[in-house]
């Protein structure tokens, strides 16, 4: 494990990560300009999921770098990456299957993406989460779950269109998955280290 620590909470990693993230954040962001140039200003903020889920990290990691925790903003990523990173894993991926061909930026979507969730779960052990930090997060990516499949503010698949019943049960069950995997990695085991 401290090996683990020197590694990952190493100034020159988590500098080196912050760098990736920002320029991944913008880029998402980017992205997202033609969907979020119809949407309505009310849903802005619920639209661009995988870049703001890598913006929460981004913060996350500032804080790492200055020797801080920001327990409500490490639950917001952790939850937000796992599910995002998955989601779009799979989401390029069933396109893969609809099409049968993956052109170079749904295959570096992929890696990207899996990325997220991967440099997540890495850093839970650094995180401060407890159950109320836990339920902000759970709260918000459950409302944008709504926000996405009940007022149709989704990501666009144009491929998918026709499966957007199926992907958004598939996603609020992805929801409750990345809820549950918190739980389970930090909070849970937050509670039985405090008991010893």
């Amino acid at each position: 494990m401290y090996m683990y620590k020197m590694i990952l909470m190493d100034k020159r990693v988590l500098l080196l990560l912050f760098v990736i993230n920002v320029l991944g954040t913008i880029y998402g962001y980017y992205w997202y300009r033609s969907q979020l140039s119809v949407t309505p200003a009310k849903f802005l903020i619920f639209v661009p999921d995988s870049p703001t889920a890598s913006l929460f990290f981004v913060f996350v990691l500032l804080a790492f770098i200055l020797n801080k925790n920001i327990p409500y903003i490490e639950a917001l990523a952790f939850v937000t990456l796992v599910k995002y990173g998955v989601w779009a894993v799979v989401m390029n991926l069933l396109t893969y299957k609809v099409t049968g061909t993956l052109d170079p930026i749904a295959f570096m979507l992929i890696v990207s993406h899996g990325a997220m969730a991967v440099q997540a779960i890495l850093y839970s052990p650094f995180y401060r989460i407890k159950w109320w930090h836990l339920t902000i997060a759970a709260i918000w990516t459950l409302h944008n779950d709504v926000i996405d499949y009940v007022f149709e503010m989704m990501p666009v698949y144009g491929r998918l269109t026709q499966y957007m019943n199926q992907i958004g049960y598939f996603t609020f069950w992805l929801s409750i998955f990345s809820i549950l995997l918190v739980y389970y990695m930090n909070v849970r085991k937050s509670k039985e280290i405090q008991a010893f």
